[in-house]
């Protein structure tokens, strides 16, 4: 073992002999690899197999009308095979088929969607899945042996040229019974199961015969379904795997080479974007990865990452919502809510860098498409943080940011402006996440955006309105212009409960107003002021914004909200005076206090 004096790491107390490394099991012959160089510019032929492989992992395995259900949703979404049983397995299976069969008859299935079932090679069995399919005008009826040195010595009990006897037996049997049926087109697949684990040479000579026992040709091709059944080593092994078959496989032209990655070391996906590379053509896996022990490969995150790429995934995924929403109903089981591009807070941030990085990226997308005269979601993608525009499956720009003790000011101002058409003065945001922070501390938890208006209504708003209970309120107003052009505001103040008339002069409303302030013993410095329409349209509300020092303390802002504009900055300059009074009297009373 290595040591480097930057990594103090011990070895642990795990058994670690009692495990065999890769290279030890399979070894393969391939050394001048082509697929690291390869691109993916296509979306492959998807095969779900959540109706077979993903339900006899359910703990409570899908009734018709969940498996009904389910078949349903992967047809509208253009799935165009779909494995949908093993039907010599159960009755429940074996009744779905037939189910489909009178879809099939009564014109429910479109013509170009395939039922593929599943048989182990075994002829009662072959049988029992051909009575199945009896009446489907076209199937692919998929056969499997194990094939790998630990199940033909410890399960089968069969070597090598005996476990070949018993897959070319059976692959003759299956091509028997579909001549029996010339008026229906099946089509055959072969599966060594712990494929990932056998010898290639011997998967070659498998894959070889049978692709010449049925006589395999470019317009009838068959399908040779290699499969990591668990997963023992790095995907680049795996990818090695299958560009071995993909350049040594006879009648290639002939043949569909198809792979069915599971996760049990968490790779699956990149193994199969990886075996894509290397030549495969098919995959199979489940929607949001259901399947036994850590599941199948993830059919919806492979689709989506071709899509992240500009390769049109060729499958349905714009309502991602809705499609989430029936797997988890036939499941009965959650979709993990980091789950990539499905989950419930994979379009969400709340660290404030995130937030703020969000938000700005927003802010251009939305430039760049007015720049290039199209709507937002036809212009090209490119935000922070966001691998595609959550739009694109049905996700909605208020879910990408959410606040929490950790936000940051641009994660706030996101909100309340998406929310609330308040746009805050870039200087005031680290204020208001503050106090947001501030109260999120507190409880603990996430401020949805309605509290977060709230909060800031509270804080900002509520001081400058009569009846706050503040130290100064106004109770009437009023300003016109003098000859000279300057502007004079007289008023009716009450601070600390004490009533009086004043008057003040400026060169504009609000610095009249803040001069009638300072009749009134209320020294205040308006530092910084800003205001906007919430709304378009003449009668729209607006916002003001004011920062101000107020008797020579420190700067405080508020804000206020009116139809009015004038009245709005008079109620923005209001709040940050008592705003500032309050703090200066809680200092106070904290100085005397010591």
């Amino acid at each position: 073992m290595l040591s480097y004096p930057w990594n103090p790491q011990r070895p642990s107390p795990m058994p670690t002999h009692r495990y065999v490394p890769y290279g030890e099991r399979v070894d393969v012959p391939l050394r001048a690899r082509s697929w690291p160089s390869a691109r993916l510019t296509a979306a492959p032929l998807w095969v779900p197999v959540d109706l077979r492989d993903g339900n006899q992992a359910l703990a409570e395995p899908m009734d018709t009308a969940r498996k009904r259900r389910l078949f349903d949703l992967l047809v509208s979404m253009g799935f165009k095979e779909i494995e949908v049983g093993y039907p010599s397995a159960s009755r429940a299976d074996f009744d779905f088929v037939r189910h489909l069969v009178d879809l099939v008859r009564s014109g429910a299935v479109p013509d170009d969607v395939t039922p593929v079932v599943f048989t182990p090679a075994r002829p009662d069995l072959i049988d029992r899945t051909f009575e199945a399919v009896d009446g489907l005008p076209r199937a692919v009826v998929h056969l499997y042996i194990a094939t790998s040195p630990v199940w033909r010595e410890v399960v089968l009990g069969k070597d090598r040229p005996a476990v070949a006897a018993v897959a070319r037996a059976a692959a003759a049997h299956l091509a028997r019974l579909a001549d029996a049926r010339p008026d229906a087109d099946i089509r055959f697949q072969f599966a060594p199961e712990t494929f990932n684990l056998t010898e290639p040479d011997y998967v070659l000579e498998l894959c070889d015969s049978l692709t010449e026992l049925w006589d395999a040709s470019p317009d009838r091709p068959v399908t040779h379904n290699l499969p990591a059944t668990v997963e023992i080593a790095t995907p680049n092994v795996y990818a090695d795997q299958i560009e071995y078959m993909h350049r040594h496989l006879a009648r290639r032209d002939s043949v569909i080479l198809s792979v069915h990655p599971h996760n049990d070391r968490g790779t699956g996906v990149a193994c199969a974007e990886l075996a894509l590379l290397a030549g495969a053509q098919r995959v199979e896996g489940c929607l949001f990865g259901n399947g036994e022990r850590t599941g199948n490969v993830d059919l919806v995150t492979l689709a989506l990452n071709l899509y992240a790429q500009g390769v049109d995934p060729m499958v349905d995924l714009s309502d991602i919502d809705a499609v989430r929403e029936v797997v988890e109903h036939c499941n009965r089981l959650p979709v993990h809510p980091r789950h990539p591009y499905a989950g419930d807070l994979v379009h969400t941030a709340f660290s404030g860098t995130h937030q703020d990085a969000i938000a700005k990226g927003l802010a251009h997308h939305a430039k760049r498409a007015a720049d290039l005269g199209v709507e937002p979601g036809l212009a090209p993608w490119s935000v922070p943080y966001l691998p595609i525009d959550p739009a694109d499956v049905g996700r909605s720009y208020e879910a990408v940011i959410r606040v929490n003790s950790q936000s940051g000011k641009g994660g706030t101002a996101y909100l309340l402006r998406t929310r609330h058409g308040l746009d805050l003065p870039a200087a005031m945001r680290p204020d208001v996440a503050r106090v947001v922070q501030e109260t999120t501390d507190g409880s603990g938890r996430e401020a949805r955006p309605e509290e977060l208006y709230e909060l800031f209504r509270t804080t900002y708003l509520t001081p400058g309105r009569p009846g706050s209970g503040g130290a100064v309120s106004v109770l009437a107003w009023g300003a016109d212009t003098t000859p000279d052009g300057l502007h004079r505001c007289v008023c009716t103040l009450d601070v600390n409960g004490r009533p009086g008339d004043f008057e003040g002069v400026g060169n504009g409303p609000l610095s009249a107003f803040v001069a009638a302030l300072g009749a009134a013993g209320i020294a205040v410095d308006v530092l910084d002021y800003s205001e906007h329409a919430l709304a378009s349209g003449g009668t729209s509300e607006a916002a003001a914004y004011a920062r101000c020092r107020v008797g020579g303390g420190g700067d405080v802002w508020g804000a206020g909200v009116d139809t009015s504009l004038l009245t709005a900055s008079v109620q923005a300059v209001v709040s940050a005076v008592n705003r500032g009074l309050a703090q200066r009297t809680s200092r106070d009373a904290a100085v005397t206090t010591a």
